[in-house]
């Protein structure tokens, strides 16, 4: 059941169980649009790279020994508990939107199963939510935080300043590009990002204005890492 485009460089092979078929037609559209092969179960034959999984399914564990995403409703500390190995198996809870699946599994197969210290590189934490900058997905307490993606794009390019300033032209030019364009833009995701992350959006503890200079990412709110 695989739609691959031939004008789409191929970056792995999925195998998909999943038994809602709506859930499924979505899933192929976004990560066939990012150029994975993917195949729905029983349709199982050859070597896969990633399986994603409902919780509830058979295990394909014994058929292959591909990483294996599992989309579950279990809590974060039930996830916890399990004690499973993260480097063949990874939870994640649903509802997760197709297009954050997706960005999972492309930062999956960006930094590779070797790379753990590029994935704790990757993870930056502050006041219950966690910001994963490859995959662009962000959670407060476990559960998902919606953000567009000019959004994400704008928190990536704070954290990763490590408390540094950043010009609202600066932020532009990574997010838009050097083309002729509104910078005051900055400004409309900045609020916007302060109404989701912020106690208090009028007096900011972690997105903090420096007059002259920019925006900044309070630091002493931050950490790196799992």
């Amino acid at each position: 059941m695989s739609r691959q485009s031939e004008y789409v460089p191929m970056r792995g092979k999925i195998l998909i169980i999943e038994d809602n078929k709506d859930l499924v037609e979505s899933y192929l559209l976004y990560l066939e649009r990012e150029g994975f092969d993917c195949t729905v179960f029983p349709s199982a034959e050859g070597d896969f790279n990633l399986i994603i999984m409902d919780e509830d399914a058979s295990s394909p564990r014994k058929r292959s020994n591909a990483h294996v995403m599992i989309l579950t409703a279990r809590s974060q500390e039930e996830i916890k508990s399990l004690g499973v190995d993260a480097e063949s198996i990874e939870y994640i809870r649903k509802p997760c939107p197709p297009r954050v699946l997706a960005a999972r599994v492309k930062a999956h197969f960006t930094r590779g199963l070797s790379s753990s210290n590029s994935k704790a590189g990757s993870l930056w934490k502050f006041s219950g939510f966690e910001f994963d900058a490859e995959a662009l997905y962000l959670t407060k307490e476990g559960k998902p935080v919606s953000l567009s993606p000019r959004e994400s794009g704008v928190l990536r390019i704070l954290v990763e300043g490590k408390g540094r300033p950043i010009s609202p032209e600066e932020i532009y030019s990574k997010l838009w590009g050097q083309g002729a364009g509104d910078v005051s833009a900055v400004g409309v995701y900045i609020r916007r990002l302060r109404r989701k992350l912020e106690e208090d959006p009028a007096a900011p503890r972690h997105i903090q204005t420096q007059y002259g200079l920019g925006y900044r990412f309070n630091p002493e709110a931050l950490r790196q890492g799992s």
